[in-house]
Order: C-alpha cells, then sequence, then structure tokens
C-alpha cells in the first residue's frame, strides 16, 4: 500500500493524541485500576484497532485490511506474554500498586519507540535483501520449538533479571532505595539521583525488545507494508497495559499460552519459508492472509479454552486434596 508522508504524520499525530487523551482521562492521576475500568479502556482500544481496520477497508481495500487485523491479532497475542514479564518486574522492583499504571505507560511508550527502529530496520533489510526471508523463517521456526520445549519441561521464570543496559545505567548513575511519588529524579544532599520510578520505567520498555525479536519478524511475515507493521504494532502495545489490570489474575490459567504462541510463530516461519521460495522462482503455494487470519485466531481461541478448562481440573483436584479424608470421602460416597 502507497503511504504518502502526509498520512504518516496524521498517523503518528493521531497516535499521539490518543496516547494524551489516555494519559488526561485515565492516567493523570496515580490511582489503583479497578477491573472496571481496565475493561473499558481495553475495550476502548480494541474497538479504536477495529475502526482503523475497517478505515483500512474503506481507503486501501481488503488486502491491507486484513494484513492490519492479522496483524494486530499476532502482536496483541505476543504480547499477552509479555505481561508475565511484567508481573516478575512489578515484583522485582516492589512497585506500589498506585504506581503500577504510571510505570507501565511510560515503559509501553519506550517500548513502542523502541519497536519503530526495529520495523524500519527490518523494513529497509526486507527492501534490500530478499533472501532475509528464509532467516526470518528459520527463526521462527526454531523459536516455537524452543516454546514447546519450555512449555513441556515446565519452566517458568520466577524472578526477573536485570538486562545489560539496566545494570549499566545503574552503575552509573545513583539512584535511591525508595520511591518519591511519581518522580523520576530527585536531589539529595546536592546530588541529583535517579528513583526506582526511572528504572523500572526502563526496565519495562527495554525488555520488550527480547520480545520484539520473535514477534517484528512473525509480522513481517504476514505483511512486508511497514506502515501496516507499525501501526499494529501500535494499537497493540497501546493497550498493553489496560490488559494487563484486566487479566492479571488470569494469566496463571492460560497454561497452555505457550503451546498456543509456538504454533502461531512455527505457521507463520513456514508461511516465511514459503514467501521467499516463490520469491525465488521455486513452484510452490502461498498462504492467503484469509487462511493466516483463519488460523491464529483458531489457534488463540482453542488454546483459551484447553487452558481454562486445564486450570479449573487442577483447582478441583487441588481443593480435593487439600480437604480432609472423611470428606472426600462423603463426596465420592
Amino acid at each position: 500500500m502507497d503511504v504518502s508522508l502526509t498520512v504518516w504524520a496524521l498517523t503518528i499525530a493521531g497516535l499521539c493524541a490518543l496516547v494524551a487523551a489516555d494519559f488526561f482521562i485515565g492516567g493523570r492521576k496515580p490511582h489503583e485500576v479497578s477491573v472496571k475500568e481496565a475493561g473499558v479502556w481495553t475495550a476502548v482500544w480494541v474497538a479504536l484497532a477495529v475502526l482503523f481496520g475497517l478505515g483500512l477497508l474503506l481507503f486501501g481495500g481488503g488486502k491491507p485490511a486484513g494484513e492490519f487485523f492479522a496483524g494486530f491479532i499476532t502482536e496483541k497475542s505476543l504480547s499477552v506474554d509479555n505481561l508475565f514479564v511484567f508481573v516478575l518486574i512489578m515484583a522485582k522492583f516492589a512497585v506500589p500498586r498506585v504506581f503500577q499504571q504510571r510505570v507501565l505507560m511510560v515503559g509501553v511508550l519506550i517500548a513502542l519507540v523502541l519497536r519503530a527502529v526495529f520495523i524500519g530496520a527490518g523494513a529497509a533489510i526486507i527492501a534490500n535483501f530478499s533472501w532475509i526471508f528464509y532467516l526470518f523463517g528459520a527463526f521462527l521456526v526454531w523459536t516455537a520449538w524452543k516454546l514447546i520445549q519450555e512449555a513441556r519441561a515446565g519452566e517458568e521464570e520466577d524472578e526477573f533479571e536485570e538486562n545489560r543496559f539496566l545494570k549499566a545505567v545503574e552503575r552509573r548513575f545513583p539512584s535511591t532505595d525508595r520511591y518519591h511519588g511519581t518522580r523520576l529524579f530527585i536531589v539529595e544532599n546536592g546530588k541529583r539521583l535517579m528513583t526506582p520510578m526511572l528504572i523500572v520505567m526502563l526496565a519495562i520498555g527495554t525488555t520488550d525488545v527480547l520480545f520484539a525479536l520473535d514477534s517484528i519478524p512473525a509480522i513481517f511475515g504476514l505483511t512486508q507494508d511497514p506502515y501496516i507493521v507499525f501501526t499494529a504494532n501500535a494499537f497493540a502495545l497501546m493497550g498493553l497495559r489496560q490488559l494487563y489490570f484486566l487479566i492479571g489474575g488470569l494469566l496463571t490459567k492460560l497454561v497452555h499460552l505457550s503451546y498456543g504462541l509456538s504454533v502461531i510463530l512455527g505457521f507463520i516461519g513456514v508461511k516465511l519459508v514459503l514467501h521467499a521460495l516463490h520469491e525465488s522462482g521455486v513452484n510452490v503455494p502461498e498462504i492467503s492472509i484469509p487462511v493466516s487470519l483463519g488460523v491464529i485466531c483458531a489457534v488463540l481461541a482453542v488454546t483459551t479454552v484447553t487452558s481454562l478448562r486445564a486450570s479449573r481440573r487442577q483447582e478441583q483436584a487441588e481443593a480435593a486434596a487439600a480437604a480432609p479424608a472423611e470428606e472426600r470421602e462423603g463426596i465420592s460416597a
């Protein structure tokens, strides 16, 4: 899709306006986010993404609209995996619940800027080196296999480990050991010090870069249009803060999420390899966007249903095991 600089500028300005509205309406004053508030804002961001997709359908046709919805759903599902790490980060830095909304808002904005850099670099590489699709496809298939292996082994992170960037920042700039409201810097005894608020924001933003290593190639497997890649990422990330508060308690119930994401990544990896072979002149079938969208939605639906059923069975088994012996006998009778 041919997108002019004017459309790019208007899109970025519109996204900035939405972020500003989100901040001034729901995030300006630090507070604990209720499930109701998180649900309303999550619905708002999803509705905005749907409206944007319908706008693409109206002005660009079915192909870019289909690519956007496939990319948005893929990025949204992959971003749920980020929430597990966000929970660990919040625990690691002991972020008070009243400040978590502000931390996530700024952290997600940092992540979006870094992803924009990744997207620009990816688009430039694809434009000049068509063989990169083989590399992207192989990487996604390998990532899918790794996810399955980790899920089967039952590997779960229980503590957040700071990346090199964060360690370098903490070594170079002195910081306080407690929060000072939402302030990022304070002055104590004539010295300018960072607060944990700034550190945890950087942790959220920079950690997302690791997730972008598989999500960016994944969406380029669905569309090579930088405009669609960027907007799909933007809408998926900007609603991530509200999603954190909405399904935070449900994350532990999504026990099959890794399997679902591995299937999606593996599927897109195969799609990329087929596309690369087709571009090289090999007569192989290509997977269309409607098929991709259907597979992604079906995998997510099945994963959610099986996860909730497995979690329910596990809870019932734990409840039965904790009950007194005579009570269990009464139930069995």
